[in-house]
C-alpha cells in the first residue's frame, strides 16, 4: 500500500473500531470520565445502527476485559430454541439439510449443513445481555448514558460509509431472492425505495432508536421480558419461527476464564469454547516450537498454513457448547499434544484431520483508559444481516447464528434444543511475562483465527507498531490445500518467487483483491512509559482515536 495509515498515539485512552462514527461515541464517553467498558459499550451499542449488516442488536457478543491485573471473559452468546431438534431441521429441508456456508470453512462444513437465512438458523440473541452484565461488572457511568450516540444516529439518521453501503448493496441483492413471510420486514427497515443507501446517503432507524431506549431504561430487561420480547415471540408464531417467550426469558450470559498459549515468550489470551479461539491458540502453540532464524519467507508462511489446518481440524472437531458437552480445551492446548501435532507438518502442503487429544458479516471494537482497563469486544449477527429476519417495528435483524450447528448426529456440535453453536467471533488479547500489552482482534468468519495468528507474529515477530501490523498482506486458507493471498503478498520479484516456491510445496494459491476476504481489525498496544499506540486498518472504514 503506497500511502499507509500511520498509527495512533495517545497519553490518557483509545478506542479502535471498523467505523468513524462509532469510535467517536466511545471516545466522547471516555471524555466525559467513563473507563474502557464504558467507552466499550458506547461503541458497540453505537456500531449496531452504523454497521447494521455486520452486528445488530439481534445479535451475540463476547469480550474481555483487561482490569488491571487480569483478564476476565464474557461469553454473550445465546442459545438455541427448545423447540428446535435436528430433525426439524432435517423436515423442514427434506431430509437434505442445506448446501454448506463457505464461512466456517470447508473442514467443518463438508456435507449437508444448516440453512444460512430464515427462522431455522436464529439462535437467542446475547448481545444486549452482554452490554448489561459487562456494564454491572466494571461500568461506572449510567447505564442509559451510553446508548446515548446510537439513539440519535438511529432517530435523526447519518451518511452511510463506503465500505458498509458496498457490502449493503450486496445484501439487497440476496434478499430480492428470499420468499416468505419472514423476509417482508427487512425490505421495509434496510432499504430505501428497495435499494441500498449509497456512500454518504443519510439513513435513519427510528424503529432501533425506540427499542434501543427500552433496553437502556430497562437494562436489557424489556429485551429478554417486555414489549420487544413479546413482539418477536408474536412474530414468530405467525411466520413459523420457534422462538418462546421461554427462550427468551431463560437466557443468561457466562463468565469465563480465558484460555491462553505462550509465543516467543508473550501470552496470546483467547475465550475457551464454543467460539472457535482455540483454533488460533493450538497453531499458536504449534508455532512456538519452530526457531524463526534461518527460516526463509516460504518456510514461514509454510509453518504458518499448515499449523492453522491443524488448528481448524481439532476445533471444528471438537468445539461445542461445553455445558452440554465435554470439551477437551486443556489437553488440546497442552505442551505434550502441541509436540504430537506440530510433528505432524512436514515439507509439503496437508489436508489436516483432527486429533485424540488424551483428555482429563461481525465487528470488532478495542478501548483502553488511563487506569490501565482495556476491552477486547466482538459483536456480530454473523452472515451479512443474519437471518435478514426482522420483527416489525423493532428495526432490528435477529443473527443467524444456528448456521454453526452441525447436523451430523453424533458430533459434539450437533444442532438440538438450548444449546450455544460452535461460533466463529473471537476477541483476542496480548501480554508478556504477565504484563497486559493489549487488546486485538480481526473480524471475518473462518479468517479470525488467522488474522490473529497473523497479527501477532507481525507483533512479536516482527516487532511492529499495531496499524503496521493490521497492513501487512494477509493469506487466507480456505480447505483443502487453498490459499488465498492479497495482491501485496505477490507483488514484485521476492512475491513471484515466495509464490512459486509455495506452489512448489502444493499449496494451490490464488491472488485475490476484494480486502473483505481478509477480515478487518484494530488493535491498542500499551507503550512502556505510558499512553497507547493503535491501529485501525485500512480495509474497513474504521479509525483509531484517543485522547
Amino acid at each position: 500500500m503506497p500511502h499507509p495509515r500511520q498509527p495512533l498515539y495517545a497519553p490518557n485512552g483509545a478506542v479502535a473500531t471498523s467505523q468513524p462514527l462509532a469510535a467517536s461515541a466511545g471516545l466522547a464517553v471516555l471524555r466525559r470520565g467513563g473507563n474502557a467498558v464504558d467507552a466499550a459499550l458506547a461503541t458497540a451499542i453505537a456500531l449496531t445502527v452504523l454497521q447494521p449488516g455486520s452486528n445488530d442488536i439481534g445479535g451475540d457478543l463476547f469480550a474481555i476485559v483487561w482490569d488491571g491485573d487480569r483478564p476476565h471473559g464474557l461469553n454473550a452468546s445465546g442459545r438455541s430454541p427448545a423447540a428446535l431438534t435436528r430433525q426439524v431441521v432435517l423436515d423442514a429441508t427434506d431430509g437434505r439439510g442445506a448446501e454448506p456456508v463457505g464461512a466456517l470453512g470447508g473442514a467443518q462444513l463438508d456435507g449437508p449443513a444448516m440453512p444460512a437465512r430464515g427462522w431455522l438458523p436464529v439462535t437467542v440473541p446475547g448481545a444486549p445481555a452482554g452490554w448489561r452484565d459487562l456494564h454491572d461488572r466494571f461500568g461506572t457511568l449510567p447505564f442509559d448514558e451510553l446508548f446515548t450516540d446510537a439513539v440519535g444516529y438511529a432517530e435523526h439518521g447519518y451518511p452511510v460509509s463506503a465500505r458498509v453501503a458496498a457490502a449493503w448493496a450486496g445484501a439487497v441483492r440476496e434478499h430480492a431472492g428470499l420468499a416468505g413471510p419472514e423476509y417482508a420486514e427487512w425490505g421495509r427497515v434496510f432499504t430505501l425505495d428497495g435499494r441500498a443507501p449509497r456512500a454518504g446517503e443519510r439513513w435513519r432507524n427510528p424503529d432501533a432508536a425506540a427499542t434501543l431506549r427500552r433496553i437502556a431504561a430497562s437494562g436489557a430487561d424489556d429485551f429478554y421480558r417486555g414489549r420487544t420480547a413479546e413482539t418477536m415471540v408474536r412474530y414468530a408464531a405467525r411466520t413459523g419461527g420457534l422462538l418462546t417467550a421461554d427462550d427468551l426469558a431463560g437466557h443468561a450470559s457466562t463468565w469465563v476464564e480465558p484460555v491462553s498459549v505462550g509465543y516467543r515468550g508473550s501470552e496470546v489470551w483467547e475465550l475457551p469454547p464454543n467460539g472457535q479461539g482455540l483454533a488460533a491458540l493450538l497453531a499458536l502453540g504449534i508455532l512456538d516450537g519452530v526457531d524463526p532464524a534461518g527460516l526463509s519467507p516460504a518456510d514461514r508462511l509454510h509453518w504458518q498454513i499448515e499449523a492453522v489446518k491443524l488448528g481448524f481440524a481439532d476445533a471444528h472437531a471438537h468445539i461445542a457448547d461445553p455445558d452440554r458437552v465435554s470439551v477437551p480445551t486443556a489437553e488440546l492446548l497442552s505442551p505434550g499434544y502441541l509436540v504430537r501435532r506440530r510433528a505432524l507438518v512436514g515439507p509439503r502442503a496437508a489436508v489436516p484431520v483432527a486429533g485424540r487429544p488424551v483428555r482429563g458479516g461481525t465487528v470488532y471494537l478495542c478501548t483502553a483508559d488511563r487506569a490501565g482497563m482495556m476491552v477486547s469486544l466482538i459483536q456480530s449477527n454473523y452472515l451479512g444481516f443474519g437471518s435478514f429476519v426482522v420483527p416489525p417495528g423493532l428495526g432490528f435483524g435477529l443473527q443467524n447464528r444456528g448456521t454453526g450447528f452441525s447436523l451430523v448426529a453424533d458430533h459434539p456440535n450437533v444442532v438440538g434444543p438450548g444449546k450455544r453453536p460452535f461460533h466463529t467471533i473471537i476477541p483476542g488479547f496480548l501480554s508478556r511475562g504477565g504484563e497486559p500489552v493489549g487488546p486485538f482482534g480481526v473480524m471475518g468468519g473462518h479468517m479470525q483465527p488467522q488474522g490473529h495468528l497473523q497479527v501477532v507474529s507481525a507483533t512479536v515477530d516482527g516487532g511492529l507498531d499495531p496499524q503496521a501490523a493490521l497492513e501487512q498482506p494477509r493469506w487466507y486458507w480456505h480447505a483443502g490445500r487453498r490459499v488465498e493471498v492479497e495482491p501485496g503478498l505477490a507483488a514484485g520479484p521476492a512475491g513471484r518467487d515466495l509464490l512459486a516456491e509455495l506452489g512448489r510445496r502444493g499449496h494451490e494459491l490464488t491472488v485475490v483483491t476484494h480486502p473483505a476476504a481478509f477480515g478487518y481489525g484494530q488493535a491498542i498496544w500499551r507503550l512502556p512509559d505510558g499512553g497507547y499506540v493503535a491501529g485501525s486498518e485500512s480495509r474497513a472504514d474504521g479509525s483509531a482515536v484517543g485522547y
